[in-house]
């Protein structure tokens, strides 16, 4: 009877030592869905206390973030008339390893961005410093904005 007892309590470890194990692996990056118009949305409202944002057509993202045919699937853009240089940009990606590809763009852009504003606009410029940028799962993120704590916070409760 005993041995039957241990079996039975060394099998429920078994199992229960599997499914910790299951529970706590991952690949490292988000698996959670994002939103990302919404995301865009409640950064622009949120984020945003200098100028008012425009939404980019999907069209013109190849051209301004260089992004290649099929990279990204869903996006939400809002740009700066190019007074300041506010920016967000959502995009969900065909995968984890081109959303990566896509945040390294993104970056880029800010690179060059802050080289084009602090030949006129050191302030703007500064901003740039701080320019958010990340990948989560199949999702990249720009945000260039007035309040960053607000925005991380945003970006926080979204998956990022």
């Amino acid at each position: 009877m005993r041995k039957i007892g241990k079996r039975i309590v060394l099998a429920a470890c078994i199992v229960f030592s599997a499914l910790v194990m299951t529970a706590c692996s991952g690949s490292g990056g988000s698996k959670k869905e994002i939103d990302v118009a919404k995301v865009a949305d409640e950064l622009n409202a949120s984020v945003i206390t200098t100028d008012k944002l425009t939404e980019t057509k999907s069209e013109m993202l190849g051209s301004i973030y260089f992004f290649e045919d099929g990279q990204v699937e869903i996006s939400k853009v809002y740009m700066s008339g190019n007074a300041t240089a506010d920016e967000i940009v959502v995009v969900s990606c065909k995968d984890e390893e081109t959303a990566k590809e896509v945040a390294d763009l993104l970056k880029m852009r800010v690179k060059n961005q802050k080289e084009l504003f602090s030949t006129y606009n050191a302030d703007e410029a500064a901003k740039l410093d701080k320019a958010i940028v990340k990948s989560s799962g199949k999702y990249a993120v720009l945000c260039v904005c007035d309040d960053y704590e607000k925005a991380e916070s945003i970006l926080k409760e979204a998956g990022f």
